[in-house]
């Protein structure tokens, strides 16, 4: 109503530009652009509060409702009858796309579970069999079991055990992502700590891969989410280690660039196509011909963990065409004290 007020009165006040027929196609107008915003009963208290403004105002005798020309009752009735169609119309238009884009979301959403479900069919069930497996052999036949044996089934247990976890991690992870229920809770922290523990937890499944990293003791302290800066980390390392051949040398390094702090995480692997790399960061997306574990969910998760920070990521290969390299950044404070130290 605001709307049909502010532009009678720029089209009153205009009278020697605008004529009054011209201001009945400008008020349709103005109904149709309400149409597209609103529900039905206010489009339609529109369109009849702007033809009665058109009466009142603009046709003569102005300041009455009479209409003495019958052309002018043809075009006030005319006024009426296509602002009230095109109204309902416009809102009917824009309640079927409305409806066509829930359907279109519902099916992309059935699609999402039924990938999950498949991916899970399998990526949960393995660990789970392995643990229950080797538990089950350890029990009955602890007795006959050399030490070397035990050892060995527990270390099956304690790898399926990890790979459970991740999985689970994941899941939960892109839930968080998905209904908007991550928080960050920033604090002061030591980057190159961070990278030490996912360093850590990387040791029982890096196999004969090796992980380098030096750590920048002139670095500040940065105020960033730990715990996700951490499954970030986690995340590109683990992939790495998973998809890329053995022997192969996985790079860390991190810097402060301006008012970033820029991570990045490279490899000696194979790389990756070209054409496939717009891809690597979508839900479930894995590369042709790759081996099984994992469920596609790792880098799309590490995608959405940046960019809570409010930073981006690029993946490109690396320059020699041997490996691929992950790069951070993400704007963050520093500590000045941290500064005065390292000076």
């Amino acid at each position: 109503m605001v709307l049909v007020f502010v532009v009678s009165i720029i089209c009153f006040f205009l009278p020697k530009y605008i004529d009054y027929r011209i201001t009945a196609l400008v008020l349709l107008m103005t109904v149709s652009f309400v149409a597209m915003l609103f529900d039905i009963l206010p489009v339609l208290l529109t369109a009849v509060l702007s033809g009665l403004i058109l009466n009142y105002f603009f046709i003569q005798p102005i300041f009455t409702f009479h209409i003495t020309d019958t052309e002018d009752i043809l075009l006030f009735l005319m006024y009426l009858i296509i602002a009230l169609v095109n109204a309902v119309l416009t809102f009917k238009i824009r309640e079927a796309e409305n409806k066509a884009r829930d359907k279109e979301e519902k099916v992309k959403t059935i699609q999402l579970y039924d990938t999950l479900l498949n991916s899970l069919s399998h990526e949960l069930r393995t660990p789970i069999a392995t643990i229950i497996g080797s538990i089950d052999i350890l029990k009955e036949n602890k007795n006959k079991l050399s030490e070397t044996n035990q050892t060995e089934l527990l270390e099956e247990i304690d790898k399926a055990s990890i790979r459970l976890n991740g999985q689970v991690e994941n899941l939960l992870n892109m839930s968080r992502l998905e209904t908007g229920m991550l928080k960050l809770k920033q604090d002061w922290c030591d980057i190159n700590e961070l990278i030490y523990t996912v360093i850590q937890k990387s040791d029982s499944i890096k196999h004969n891969h090796t992980i380098h990293f030096i750590p920048n003791e002139k670095l500040p302290l940065f105020k960033l989410d730990a715990g996700l800066i951490e499954e970030i980390i986690q995340n590109l390392v683990t992939n790495a280690i998973q998809y890329t051949p053995e022997y192969t040398i996985i790079t860390i390094d991190v810097q402060y660039q301006s008012d970033c702090c820029v991570l990045s995480v490279s490899d000696t692997g194979n790389g990756f196509p070209e054409n496939e790399i717009q891809f690597a960061f979508d839900k479930f997306y894995r590369l042709p011909n790759t081996k099984t574990g994992g469920n596609g969910l790792g880098l799309s998760i590490v995608k959405g963990f940046v960019e809570a920070h409010n930073g981006t990521i690029r993946l490109e290969n690396n320059s020699s065409h041997s490996g691929a390299c992950f790069t951070i950044s993400i704007p963050t404070e520093t500590s000045y004290l941290n500064h005065l130290k390292n000076e």
